[in-house]
């Protein structure tokens, strides 16, 4: 099973692939690496001492952002040829909402960086998850 998001025929490379299902598209679209990563990183930054926690976990908050577009669209279109517009508005959903993925998970995680924020409560951070994990796969 590949990255990419099979919604319709076209995007299938034969008539032997089927379309994917809710729960396909739920994985597909969260990007657990880049995800597993972020917590990695977090554990080493907040374990590090002398290191200044909020300000390293902003900035690799934003590279984060921007490995993920970057890697989400290369683990899609592999050895692809994307010709069609429908075939490349897909691909740009996908990852557009990959990288949405990646912010609404990292937000319900942990309170770093975000606690920093004047709005930011734990629970909200809950209930965008859930409510992303249940509309994303409706896209």
């Amino acid at each position: 099973m590949g990255r990419r998001i099979i919604r319709k025929r076209f995007e299938a490379d034969s008539t032997d692939v089927k379309l994917d299902s809710y729960f396909d598209k739920l994985i597909k679209y969260i990007p657990s690496e880049i995800i597993g990563a972020w917590i990695a990183i977090k554990g080493l930054i907040k374990s590090a001492s002398g290191v200044p926690v909020n300000n390293s976990l902003w900035i690799i908050f934003f590279i984060l952002i921007g490995l993920t577009s970057v890697y989400i669209f290369k683990q899609i279109s592999v050895s692809e040829q994307i010709s069609s517009k429908e075939e490349k508005l897909s691909i740009t959903t996908q990852i557009i909402i990959s990288t949405l993925a990646f912010i609404v998970w990292t937000f319900a995680i942990g309170e770093e960086p975000f606690s920093s924020l004047p709005l930011y409560k734990p629970v909200y951070s809950s209930i965008i998850l859930i409510l992303f994990n249940l509309i994303i796969p409706l896209i």
